[in-house]
C-alpha cells in the first residue's frame, strides 16, 4: 500500500509539474476535426467506460459510421451540432499525458463561424490543420493558414487525413503538403510538421502506423508532447498589468496581477506605465508566502520599496527594457457582431486590465480571407477581418501583438450591451501620435466666456425627419439673440451644402456627417457661442459620443418627439412618399432605424405643444 501511495504522489508531482500546451483543430467541413480529437481522447484512455457505452450508443443514433463509434460525438456536444454534423461553436477539450497537459480548442470550419475560430485560436502555442487527402487543398484550409496565422501561431501541424481514403499513397501526401507550402511561404509560421494519418482509424495519431512506412516523421501526439513553446514569452522583459492595488490595511500596499511576460525578483526595478515613475520590487507574495521571484502566468501581488502612483490598468515593466505607450494605433481586428462597425463609433477598448475609450478613425480595408484580397470598405460587417486605424482617449502601455501577444491583443465592447464587438492585435503606434501634441493657449474657454457674458453651450436637437427640430432651433434662436447670447444654428440640410457634401446617406455616412458636426460644435462652443444642431442623428452611439466632447453642463440633448405617423403626415419636403416608392433608400423611419433618446434632458412632445410653449420649455431649462 506504502509503494503504491508513492507512486500515486509521484504521479501527481509529475502532473503538477508538467507544463500546459494549448492547440486547436481547424481546416474545412469535414476533413475529420472532431473525430480526431474524439480519437486521441479515447486512445490515450481519457474517458471513462460509461462515456464510452454512452458514445457507442449515440453513435448507433446518430452516428456516421455505419454503426461503428462515431468519435466526434466526443466533442460536438450541442445538439444543433449533432442533427447537422457539423462543429458550429468552440469545443474545449483537457486532456493528459504523462509529458504534458493538454488543452485543445475544436474550431469551425464554415466561414460564417470565422470569430468563433478566432476565439478559439486567441490562446492556442499549435494549430492543427486537417486537409481531407481525398480533397487536397481546399479555399478553407488557406482561409484558416491565414487566420492562423495572422493570430500569432507559429507552429503548425500539417495533418493529411483520411489517408485510408487515398490507400495511404505517399505520392497524394507530397503533392498536398508542396501544395500547402507553396502559398503558405508568404504567411508567417516559423515550423510547418506534416503528418500523414486517419483520425478514423488511429493510424498515426498516437501509434506509429504500418499502412506509412514511408513515413520517417512523429506521430501527431508525439509531436505535441515535445514541441517548444512560449520560449520567447519566457525570455521576454516582465511585463505585468496591475488588475487590483491591494491594500487590507495602512501598512500594506501591494499591486496584484499575473505576469504575462518575463521574470521579476525582489530588488529589481521597475517602472510604471504609462506615467514612467521607477522603483524596486521590495516582496513577492503568493498568499501567505513570500518568495525570490515570479514567472510568466504566476499570480502574484508585488510590494515596492517606495510610494508611487499606481492605479488599476497600469503596467509594471523591467526598468531598463520597458514598453511603448501610444493612444493611435494601427490593428487587425476581427469584426464578432451583427451591427457593424463604422469609423467615427466609439467603443470600449480593453487591453489587459485597462479599459479606454477608443473610436475608429480609418477603415484601410478588409480582407477577402479566402484570397487575401485587400478590399476597400466603409464599414466592418460579421466576421469580417480588416486593418483599422485606431484613437484611443487615453494612453496605454502595450507592445505589438507579434512580440508579445498578452500585451498587444485587446477587445472592443459595446458601451450599451456591454458584448464584444470585436477582437484586434495591435500591429504598431502610429508615428503621429507622438508628433502631434495639444497647444496650450492664452486665451481660453473662460475668458471668452466672460467677454462673452456667458459660456458656450451645445443645444442638440434630435429627432425624425419633419418631427419640427429645424422650425424650433430657428424660433429659440430668435429669442437666445433678442436677449443678447452669442448663438448659431448647424443644420443637417444647411451643412450638407458645404462642409458634409461628400457624404451620403448610408449608415457609415450618416456616423461621419454626426462625428464632423459635433467636432464643429465643440469648437464653437469652446469660441463661447451657444450652438443649435439640427440633425436627426438617429444613433444612440454617435449622439454619446457627441455628448463626450463636452463637460456635463454643456451638452444639453432635446429630443423632439413625434410619432412616425405625425411626421410622415406633415411630409414638408415630400421626402417620406419618396422613402415609400423607394426612390430614398436609407430613410430614417422607413428602412433605417431611429433609436430614442434613453436620457435626454429634454423631451418635446411637439405633437402637442406649440412652437412658442417648446421654445418656453427649452428656455426654463437652461
Amino acid at each position: 500500500m506504502t509503494n503504491q501511495l508513492s507512486k500515486i504522489d509521484i504521479y501527481l508531482e509529475q502532473q503538477e509539474n508538467a507544463d500546459l500546451l494549448r492547440f486547436i483543430t481547424c481546416g474545412s467541413v469535414d476533413d475529420g476535426k472532431s473525430t480526431l480529437i474524439g480519437r486521441m481522447l479515447y486512445e490515450a484512455q481519457m474517458i471513462f467506460e460509461d462515456q464510452v457505452t454512452a458514445l457507442q450508443n449515440d453513435s448507433k443514433k446518430m452516428g456516421t459510421q455505419g454503426g461503428d463509434i462515431d468519435f466526434a460525438l466526443l466533442v460536438d456536444g450541442l445538439a444543433a451540432e449533432r442533427e447537422q454534423g457539423i462543429t458550429i461553436d468552440v469545443a474545449y477539450r483537457f486532456f493528459n499525458t504523462d509529458r504534458r497537459k493538454f488543452i485543445v480548442a475544436d474550431t469551425p470550419g464554415h466561414e460564417q463561424y470565422t470569430r468563433n475560430m478566432v476565439t478559439g485560436a486567441s490562446t492556442a502555442d499549435v494549430a492543427v490543420i486537417l486537409i481531407d487527402a481525398s480533397q487536397g487543398v481546399l479555399v478553407q484550409t488557406r482561409r484558416h493558414a491565414f487566420i492562423v496565422s495572422l493570430l500569432g501561431i507559429k507552429h503548425i501541424v500539417l495533418a493529411v487525413n483520411k489517408m485510408d481514403l487515398v490507400e495511404f499513397d505517399q505520392e497524394v501526401f507530397t503533392k498536398i503538403v508542396d501544395s500547402f507550402k507553396a502559398f503558405a511561404s508568404n504567411l508567417k509560421f516559423e515550423s510547418i510538421t506534416e503528418i500523414p494519418l486517419s483520425a478514423l482509424k488511429g493510424d498515426n495519431v498516437i501509434e506509429r502506423s504500418k499502412q506509412t512506412s514511408w513515413y520517417v516523421g512523429p506521430t501527431l501526439l508525439g509531436y505535441l508532447e515535445t514541441v517548444a513553446v512560449r520560449q520567447s514569452q519566457i525570455d521576454h522583459p516582465f511585463r505585468f498589468p496591475v488588475q487590483w492595488v491591494n491594500r487590507p490595511n495602512s501598512d500594506f500596499r501591494g499591486f496584484s496581477g499575473t505576469v504575462v511576460a518575463g521574470s521579476i525578483e525582489t530588488g529589481q526595478s521597475i517602472r510604471v506605465l504609462p506615467s514612467g515613475e521607477v522603483a524596486n520590487v521590495k516582496e513577492i507574495v503568493l498568499y501567505k508566502d513570500f518568495l525570490n521571484k515570479a514567472i510568466v502566468d504566476q499570480a502574484v501581488t508585488i510590494t515596492l520599496d517606495h510610494e508611487v502612483d499606481v492605479s488599476r490598468g497600469d503596467v509594471l515593466v523591467a526598468a531598463d527594457d520597458p514598453c511603448e505607450v501610444s493612444d493611435q494605433f494601427e490593428v487587425s481586428l476581427v469584426w464578432m457582431d451583427q451591427e457593424k462597425g463604422f469609423v467615427g463609433r466609439s467603443y470600449w477598448l480593453k487591453i489587459g486590465t485597462q479599459r479606454v475609450n477608443a473610436t475608429i478613425t480609418d477603415i484601410k480595408f478588409k480582407y477577402n480571407v479566402n484570397t487575401f484580397e485587400h478590399l476597400s470598405t466603409q464599414d466592418l460587417s460579421l466576421n469580417d477581418i480588416g486593418e483599422v486605424t485606431l484613437s484611443l482617449d487615453k494612453a496605454v502601455a502595450f507592445e505589438t501583438y507579434d512580440k508579445c501577444k498578452p500585451m498587444g491583443a485587446f477587445v472592443l465592447i459595446d458601451r450599451y450591451s456591454h458584448s464584444t464587438v470585436g477582437a484586434g492585435m495591435i500591429n504598431f503606434a502610429l508615428r503621429r501620435a507622438q508628433n502631434v501634441h495639444r497647444q496650450a493657449l492664452v486665451i481660453d474657454k473662460k475668458a471668452r466666456a466672460k467677454l462673452n457674458g456667458h459660456p458656450g453651450r451645445v443645444l442638440w436637437f434630435t429627432g425624425l425627419s419633419g418631427s419640427g427640430k429645424s422650425t424650433i432651433a430657428n424660433a429659440l434662436e430668435q429669442v437666445l439673440h433678442e436677449r443678447g447670447i452669442r448663438t448659431y444654428i448647424l443644420d443637417g440640410d444647411n451643412i450638407r451644402h458645404g462642409l458634409n457634401k461628400d457624404l451620403g446617406f448610408t449608415d457609415a455616412d450618416r456616423v461621419e456627417n454626426i462625428r464632423r458636426v459635433a467636432e464643429v460644435a465643440r469648437l464653437m462652443a469652446d469660441a463661447g457661442i451657444v450652438v443649435l444642431t439640427s440633425f436627426i442623428s438617429p444613433f444612440r452611439s454617435e449622439r454619446d459620443m457627441a455628448r463626450s466632447l463636452f463637460e456635463p453642463s454643456e451638452f444639453v440633448e432635446i429630443y423632439v418627439n413625434v410619432s412616425l405617423e405625425v411626421a410622415e403626415a406633415r411630409d414638408v419636403k415630400g421626402l417620406y412618399k419618396k422613402a415609400r416608392r423607394g426612390e430614398l433608400p436609407n430613410f430614417t423611419g422607413i428602412d433605417s432605424d431611429y433609436e430614442i433618446p434613453e436620457n435626454a434632458e429634454i423631451d418635446l412632445a411637439a405633437a402637442d405643444l406649440t412652437i412658442d410653449q417648446c421654445v418656453e420649455q427649452i428656455l426654463k431649462y437652461i
